[in-house]
């Protein structure tokens, strides 16, 4: 007998809501093609109800008020509640987005958990410029406050993941927030709003699911919100910097990449192969940071195309569920027609395919894509130009590094990049050069809480992780304490008074 399909509300001001219109819609497993959740189409009223809910939550400091202890002890005990129920959130972010249980349990689950640890204790850490008497005669003091509600809008890659480098700074700081969830992936975020029932004050957290462009659009238009935080496409963070601009309201975006993969001459072939194939592969390449474009020092460019063909085919592809599958499915239909056609476009413009370019034989259901590796891929193909967010890879061959990095860079793109090698001269040199929010040395991918994570360029501005993101969810206020008294008289008499 078939399991029934779950039906899942919004969360909304401490409730479970269906939306106005009590519509809803499916959500896919992507490696079955079967419906697998419903969900509530929520529309412009329904996250009016929302932000409504957190401004008021904001402005009667049942959040911003409790003092730093407070705030950190519940993003603790949260994190410790995601830790107990880590085995279903794991197998359900699998089974939404495709990704290999793997790599729900071992990566993402445990990152989610120390990120929550991170931020409960940069709720204490909120710094300042030393309070001082800068003027001469009285005491300024810096004051960082929050903004009040925050509007998060989180792609289908990393549901849960990417939600949590939003909320976990933003509460921590004091704000309010609503989180929209990407459609096709929403349901790890909703799970992750029950554990904070009893737990956050009503209104603090906000999840409201429905289509983006009507949620979207209210999120970043409302005047009642004080940020928008995205997570998204360049067209996306467009559209929303237009429509924030009308409330000149704080915006932070996120917007993919184009990563390069640098490998010197000097570089381990073996190291920068195995590097190679994991970044490239990991969430089916569903990642913005993940390896797109690799350039090879012509001397050991055939040398490395041969071990990295040999790795590639020892790539499983199939159920993600499998503890012995490496690569799960694409998340949808439009995303694999979307990787077919940059093969068409690939092999258009003359690049030569070296290996995969088409569904496995054998599996009938689900949006699965052999990896794929593309050679004399042109410089201004648009493989190499545009994110494709898909199992492909481009090689190009390189003499200098002065060609290497000025290849590199050109790209609208701007987020992440790696270089390869032993001499650690060059290296630091490549790295200085290169033109991207996060390099990495003989690595590719690693992301820890402590240190920030955004764009340059058309990827964007402003922090995810770290202590700098703590300063995209707050202000600064300039307190000044008039240190003269009846002693002397203050500035602006010595400049209107009587002379």
């Amino acid at each position: 007998m078939k399991a029934s399909i779950k039906t899942y509300k919004m969360f909304i001001d401490g409730e479970w809501v269906d939306a106005e219109t009590k519509n809803v819609f499916d959500v896919i497993n992507p490696a079955t093609e079967e419906v697998i959740a419903r969900v509530q189409k929520g529309g412009k009223n329904d996250v009016r109800r929302a932000i409504a809910a957190a401004r008021k939550a904001f402005d009667s400091g049942v959040w911003s008020k409790k003092t730093p202890q407070e705030r950190a002890n519940l993003l603790w005990r949260l994190s410790e509640l995601v830790e107990a129920h880590g085995v279903e959130l794991a197998r359900l972010e699998s089974i939404n987005v495709g990704k290999t249980i793997k790599y729900a349990r071992e990566s993402d689950l445990p990152f989610i958990i120390d990120n929550l640890r991170f931020f409960a204790g940069a709720a204490r850490m909120l710094e300042g410029k030393a309070a001082a008497e800068y003027s001469g005669m009285g005491t300024s003091i810096a004051r960082r406050e929050p903004l009040g509600v925050v509007a998060a809008i989180v792609p289908w890659n990393y549901p849960l993941y990417i939600a949590i480098w939003k909320l976990a700074p933003a509460l921590a700081a004091g704000n309010t927030i609503v989180i929209k969830p990407a459609s096709k992936t929403p349901l790890t975020l909703l799970e992750f709003a029950k554990l904070t029932e009893g737990l956050l004050p009503k209104g603090v957290l906000n999840v409201v699911t429905g289509p983006g462009e009507e949620i979207g659009t209210e999120m970043a238009t409302n005047a009642d919100v004080d940020m928008v935080a995205l997570t998204g496409d360049i067209s996306t963070g467009k559209e929303v910097m237009r429509l924030a601009s009308q409330t000149v309201k704080r915006v932070h975006l996120e917007l993919g990449g184009k990563a390069p993969f640098i490998v010197l001459k000097d570089a381990s072939v073996d190291a920068a192969t195995e590097g190679a194939v994991v970044s490239a592969f990991w969430n089916t390449a569903q990642d913005c940071t993940a390896t797109t474009r690799i350039y090879v020092h012509g001397s050991i460019y055939d040398k490395f195309l041969d071990l990295l063909v040999k790795k590639v085919k020892k790539i499983r592809v199939g159920d993600p569920l499998s503890e012995k599958v490496d690569m799960g499915p694409l998340i949808s239909k439009t995303q694999l027609e979307r990787v077919e056609a940059y093969v068409k476009s690939s092999l258009d413009e003359g690049a030569r395919l070296v290996i995969g370019g088409k569904r496995p034989a054998g599996l009938k259901k689900g949006f699965f894509f052999e990896p794929t590796v593309f050679a004399d891929v042109k410089q201004n193909a648009k493989l190499c130009q545009e994110e494709v967010f898909g199992p492909i890879l481009a090689l190009f061959k390189f003499s200098t590094v002065d060609e290497v990095i000025k290849k590199a860079n050109d790209v609208i793109y701007g987020l992440a990049a790696s270089v390869w090698g032993k001499d650690i001269t060059d290296l630091f040199n490549v790295a200085n050069a290169l033109k991207f929010g996060t390099v990495w040395i003989n690595e590719h991918g690693i992301l820890v809480s402590e240190m920030p994570h955004g764009g340059f360029k058309q990827s964007g501005f402003g922090k995810d992780l770290s202590l700098y993101s703590l300063e995209e969810y707050t202000q600064v206020k300039h307190v000044y304490v008039d240190n003269t008294g009846l002693v002397r008289k203050p500035w602006y008499y010595v400049v209107y008074g009587d002379k």
